[in-house]
């Protein structure tokens, strides 16, 4: 009769132990299950393809130029697009980042381009392609490219003389 109560102890005991290791076994199971840190993303100006809008005539009363992001050139007032063989793009930029990260695009301020023979025009960034916010796909080292549009507001001819206009403007790609 005395062993079964130790018979019954052993038991126990081999049930707290058995119980004790599928606890931890669970507690591995689950933190393998946790993600990766995320790769912070790395963003590369394509210092080839700046954003340009090419050669324009401008008439008296000044307009717009614009550039999609898709890459189409299209003006509007009094401004003509020329094609005298120089080139218009978007801007591109390649983005480096673990698949399937999600990047936001946020287009900073107007920026104010001053011409080489004096006056200034306005820049207005435009949308990007693919369209923000987006997922990349590409896996490193491939990068995912984004290109970006823009619209040059140019008043009239006497305000904006002939001449090459630059200057700067900010974009920030956000990673969520």
């Amino acid at each position: 009769m005395r062993i079964l109560p130790n018979i019954m102890w052993i038991k126990e005991s081999v049930l707290s132990i058995l119980a004790t290791i599928v606890i931890l076994a669970a507690s591995n199971i689950c933190s393998l299950a946790q993600e990766k840190l995320p790769k912070p993303i790395a963003v590369t100006v394509v210092p080839t393809q700046p954003l340009r809008f090419g050669t324009i005539a401008l008439g008296s009363s000044g307009g717009t130029v614009s550039i999609s992001a898709t890459g189409t050139r299209s003006a509007t007032g009094s401004v003509i697009p020329l094609s005298l063989g120089s080139v218009y793009s978007t801007a591109l930029f390649e983005i480096t980042a673990n698949p399937g990260t999600l990047i936001s695009i946020l287009n900073g301020p107007d920026a104010n381009m001053t011409g080489s023979n004096g006056g200034s025009i306005t820049l207005h960034l435009g949308g990007s392609f693919p369209t923000s916010p987006l997922v990349t796909t590409a896996i490193a080292p491939a990068t995912t490219a984004i290109t970006i549009g823009g619209t040059l507001t140019i008043g009239s001819s006497s305000a904006n003389p002939p001449g090459n206009y630059s200057g700067v403007y900010y974009i920030t790609f956000i990673q969520e």
